[in-house]
């Protein structure tokens, strides 16, 4: 598979100024008793087995590492998770590591990437991951996830998101409502985001999704400038704050700077105080065919793993038939 940046459309130039950010900074909790059951312990979900043999930061690690490498990948997480993660990244450096004393939820922890990599590299595409998606079909994530770096890069203002066509009216999710259809060079259609739905309630998700609203996947991507620009109109405070470590960034002083900042954070939720606050400065790629869920509840977990389940079985049945035809045919040889 050619990607966008493969096939030259956008200049090598950009593809070595495009990074990744896996958020895996949360604690987990409404899966606990779940990941107690498979872990043994109280690790959050991001670093068990919930799906599959790889731990869900592996499966996020290695389904982007396809359109980014792994030396421009940062994974943000925070300190008291150690024990649970030391052995995950052994093999990713330090420098690409974000360790947040503490969760303050999703607004410190992608405001802190940003400030790191705009240090390092002030004309970075970045897009942020959560650790605890699943998707059924990698393949088509990766022809998303390029038209959206594509259209992050061509649209330097914006901050692009994944969009899902929505299955059933989930009041769970943030939905995004699709305004006008804007220029872009990549194949998937790109349009500005008219308003920010941030878990409506049922009646109101039943309506956003009959007029072809879309789930938030909290899958972003932009430049480092616009996401910096959309916390500047939305968290001000907080971008000042961060301002304020940002020459002890990549240095011996870096932890102890920190420290000091986030024993005095509010915790800030990304979702409803900067996308929802600002539509204006976000749109959206229709992003189909994914097979996306978001693991945050023991009842979504479920639902992949009897999916799976049905597809396994239609795998077998489908190599049974196989068979039987084989031996009709070598049958009918003999």
């Amino acid at each position: 598979m050619q990607t966008f940046f493969e096939e030259g459309l956008a200049g090598g130039e950009l593809h070595r100024h495009r990074w990744g950010v896996v958020l895996a900074g949360g604690d987990g909790t409404r899966l606990l008793p779940l990941t107690r059951k498979i872990a043994g312990d109280n690790r959050p979900k991001q670093f068990c087995n919930v799906v599959g043999r790889e731990t869900l930061l592996s499966q996020t690690q290695r389904r982007i590492s396809r359109l980014v490498p792994q030396w421009r990948t940062l994974v943000v997480l925070t300190g008291t998770h150690e024990p649970f993660y030391a052995d995950q990244l052994q093999s990713v450096p330090a420098s690409r590591l974000v360790i947040q004393p503490s969760n303050q939820g999703t607004a410190p922890a992608i405001l802190y990437s940003l400030v790191r990599l705009h240090k390092m590299d002030p004309e970075g595409v970045v897009a942020f991951f959560p650790s605890d998606h699943y998707f059924s079909d990698d393949a088509a994530f990766i022809v998303h996830l390029d038209s959206a770096y594509g259209a992050a890069a061509f649209r330097p203002n914006v901050v692009v998101l994944l969009g899902i066509p929505p299955e059933v009216p989930e009041v769970e999710y943030g939905w995004i409502e699709p305004g006008i259809t804007l220029e872009s060079p990549v194949p998937t259609p790109l349009f500005a985001v008219s308003r920010f739905w941030e878990k409506p309630h049922q009646a109101l998700a039943s309506a956003l999704m009959a007029r072809g609203c879309l789930w938030n996947s909290f899958i972003m991507v932009g430049r480092v400038s616009a996401f910096l620009n959309l916390i500047r109109h939305t968290l001000r405070d907080l971008l000042e704050s961060f301002e304020s470590v940002r020459s002890s960034l990549l240095t011996a002083f870096e932890g102890t700077a920190v420290r000091d900042l986030y024993s005095g954070l509010r915790a800030t939720n990304f979702s409803h105080d900067a996308l929802s606050a600002r539509p204006s400065d976000l749109a959206v790629l229709r992003a189909s065919g994914l097979g996306w869920s978001d693991l945050g509840d023991p009842s979504r977990v479920l639902s992949v793993l009897e999916r799976q389940d049905v597809h396994a079985k239609r795998i077998l049945k489908a190599d049974d038939s196989n068979r039987r035809v084989f031996v009709r045919k070598q049958a009918a040889k003999g």
